[in-house]
């Protein structure tokens, strides 16, 4: 991967964890970027190099006899290094680049090093890592941050310092590709010796994660190994790659920083079931299904009833009307989107029920994450539950509950009507035939039929016909009523899903994906 491309990862991840994981590590990748755009817009000629050690470890000596003049010693504060020294060859473009290291004394350099003349190097002799003084520790701790190369120049006595390994090679152990040791001062070492104090040093560099950094000896008295220090340094210079090395290193240590979360698989659909059923029992479902049958029933009685006693069905209240959610009601000028019923507040039952399902789904959703990515998911499905109780109930008043009346309401009436007329038609008759002779007024005449009086036949045939047909409209509205509870039931439990989607599901899945993003940012900015 590119270092733009292992960049542009590291910026993903620092924003897409943003409030997710480890502030430190946040400012860590913040630091690791604008250190990378920094140094990228400053000279890529120069490569810088700097002279890192404790006390007494020869770092003035050894950068002295690298650069074949006496530099170290001109600044008046040596042996102890309090400034960080610099030693440069080509002086385009590096002042600016110095003005960013914060390195004000600067000592340019006439002599090609080692033979090229080519070469644009800065090599940078700094404080002690272990001074008393913690400003001095604070520099060398700031400059190993931002130069390309790294040489531990450690003596015979302090190479196995546990401040040097634990504090700052550890921390750089991605960093072997732009890393050098120089075990310095061999000369007082047995020469029989060197090789094995030198193994002891690979050894302990090893154990702190540079398995493959360069590891050398000299002398900066006698000369011994100088040559092979130059020629490493030049060899860096030459190649100019280390201060993309440099940088493709620390971001994979800023993402080393970090974890990768393991996202669990989908929800189990048992788990989104669960929700639904949670968000349905609160919103009350089964009670606003049972109304839309027990409202179908009602009407169609009204409707297609024996008239002399359906008109007692409207002395009771219609279940939907009662809930405002009879289709007349909602049809008046209203909103969908702002309707709302009249359930009741949902109960502490009913909340819990809801909260319940909610975390529950949350829970599932979240295994696997770390706990700031848990958190978030947690802070999701809180923000969730503080808008579903007014999602279910707008989603419940939007919802076509099938309570409309049917054809044969029309059909049954209109039998109904037929009914009552022959019934009336036939007590007329008979009220005719009775009273009108008392008013000395002519009779209507009354025929017989199998024995019985045309009008009484007529009034028996009204009667029973409405009887009959309310039977048959009561026995068909319970039925279709059934229906339209079910079906009720079904759009209800489909609305309570839209809402379970988009207010619960989908903001704990934008976290899930958020997650997954994050994750493949931080395993693309480590490769």
């Amino acid at each position: 991967m590119t270092l733009d491309a292992a960049l542009e990862a590291l910026e993903d991840a620092a924003e897409l964890g943003e409030g997710r994981i480890d502030d430190a590590d946040v400012a860590a990748i913040r630091v690791v970027l604008e250190r990378s755009a920094s140094r990228r817009a400053l000279s890529s000629e120069h490569t810088v190099v700097g002279f890192f050690g404790a006390t007494g470890s020869g770092k003035s000596s050894l950068l002295n006899a690298v650069v074949g003049e006496q530099l170290a010693t001109a600044h008046v504060r040596r042996p102890t290094t309090s400034e960080p020294l610099a030693a440069v060859w080509g002086a385009r473009g590096s002042d600016a680049l110095l003005d960013w290291l914060q390195v004000a004394d600067r000592r340019h350099v006439e002599t090609a090093f080692a033979g090229d003349e080519t070469l644009s190097l800065i090599l940078l002799d700094l404080p002690d890592f272990d001074s008393v003084e913690p400003q001095h520790r604070a520099i060398a701790e700031r400059l190993a941050g931002q130069v390309d190369v790294l040489v531990w120049v450690v003596d015979p006595q302090k190479y196995a310092d546990a401040v040097l390994h634990r504090s700052f090679v550890a921390p750089l152990a991605t960093h072997g590709a732009v890393t050098a040791a120089v075990l310095n001062q061999v000369d007082l070492l047995p020469a029989d010796a060197v090789p094995d104090v030198v193994a002891s040093l690979r050894g302990l560099l090893a154990a702190d994660g540079l398995t493959d950094v360069r590891v050398l000896h000299a002398s900066a008295a006698t000369g011994e190994g100088v040559d092979a220090v130059r020629a490493t340094i030049a060899r860096f210079a030459r190649e100019r790659a280390a201060q993309s090395a440099r940088l493709a290193a620390d971001v994979a240590a800023a993402a080393g920083r970090l974890e990768a979360p393991d996202i669990a698989p989908e929800v189990a659909a048992p788990v989104r079931a669960r929700l639904t059923d949670g968000l349905a029992t609160a919103a009350r479902v089964d009670a606003v299904a049972r109304a839309a049958g027990a409202s179908y029933r009602k009407r169609a009685g009204q409707t297609t009833g024996w008239i002399l006693t359906a008109w007692l069905l409207r002395l009771r209240a219609d279940p939907l009307r009662r809930l405002h959610l009879l289709p007349t009601t909602r049809a008046r000028g209203r909103d969908a989107d702002v309707h709302r019923t009249a359930l009741p507040p949902q109960s502490s039952a009913e909340r819990a029920q809801a909260s319940l399902a909610v975390r529950a789904y949350g829970d599932a959703a979240s295994e696997g994450l770390g706990d700031g990515w848990r958190a978030a998911v947690r802070q999701a499905a809180n923000e969730a539950l503080a808008v579903v109780p007014d999602a279910l109930d707008r989603a419940v008043a939007r919802t076509d509950l099938g309570a409309r009346g049917s054809w044969w309401w029309v059909v049954l009436a209109i039998v109904q009507w037929v009914a009552l007329g022959a019934a009336l038609v036939g007590v007329g008759w008979l009220l005719a035939a009775a009273l009108l002779p008392i008013w000395s007024l002519p009779a209507p005449e009354v025929p017989v039929e199998q024995g019985w009086p045309v009008p009484t036949l007529l009034i028996v045939a009204g009667v029973l016909l409405g009887i009959l047909t309310g039977l048959l409209g009561a026995a068909l509205g319970g039925a279709i009523g059934a229906a339209r509870r079910a079906r009720a039931r079904r759009r209800l439990r489909a609305a309570i899903a839209d809402v379970a989607r988009t207010e619960v599901v989908e903001p704990i899945e934008h976290e899930r994906d958020r997650a997954e993003a994050f994750g493949d940012a931080v395993r693309r900015a480590r490769r």
